[in-house]
């Protein structure tokens, strides 16, 4: 699947969507990089290579500070604003298709705390529990109200949030269901040999949300 490219423009300059979809996309999955805003990481490009086959377009967001040139991003919720220019984006070339969003890590914060009634599901991908060593600094209210299903794909040893401080969490009250795939040996980032199990814990997602 060859990627294409569009500009978007945002209140704090110009971002760009790295897009990979077919003809016509039965879902489409808009997703975002991790603390340094990097989209080309060993998991988002998997998804990115496979997804298209299976008729779900994804869409990579390069936020417009990681355009620019700089390597770390304005602390949340300060680029939250400006990844919605890039959901309604989305959204305009695709009326009508079901949409789904996401991230790695900060990406997947971002995607919860900006979530809509109108977006169908949302792939949390590494999201970061809490800082490691913070499990007192818990991030679970971002992802609480979420009114839709999520899907948080996370390392075995993520110091961010092991499986099991994740399900714990999960176990109490979500506006919308919750989903937690544990990919073996993986820490916080997933190596190329894990993609394989991300991309079909996300396949598997869509599909099941939207046939």
């Amino acid at each position: 699947m060859v990627e294409t490219f569009a500009p978007v423009a945002t209140s704090a300059g110009e971002g760009r969507l790295h897009i990979a979809a077919p003809g016509d996309p039965r879902a489409v999955l808009l997703l975002g990089g991790g603390h340094s805003g990097q989209i080309a990481t060993p998991d988002l490009d998997a998804l990115a290579d496979a997804l298209p086959g299976r008729g779900i377009g994804v869409a990579r967001f390069e936020l417009p500070w990681r355009v620019a040139g700089r390597t770390v991003g304005p602390r949340p919720p300060a680029s939250d604003p400006l990844w919605q220019a890039g959901v309604d984006a989305v959204r305009a070339a695709h009326p009508g298709v079901p949409l789904f969003t996401g991230g790695r890590s900060a990406g997947a914060r971002i995607a919860c705390r900006t979530w809509t009634p109108d977006v169908a599901g949302v792939v949390a991908l590494s999201f970061p529990l809490h800082p490691p060593g913070r499990p007192d600094a818990s991030r679970l209210a971002e992802l609480t109200p979420v009114g839709a299903p999520v899907l948080l794909v996370s390392g075995a040893r993520d110091p961010f949030g092991s499986p099991d401080e994740l399900a714990s969490a999960l176990r109490g009250d979500h506006a919308g269901a919750r989903e937690l795939v544990v990919v073996p040996g993986a820490t916080h980032s997933f190596p190329r040999g894990a993609t394989p199990t991300v991309v079909a814990a996300v396949a598997a997602f869509v599909d099941r949300l939207v046939g």
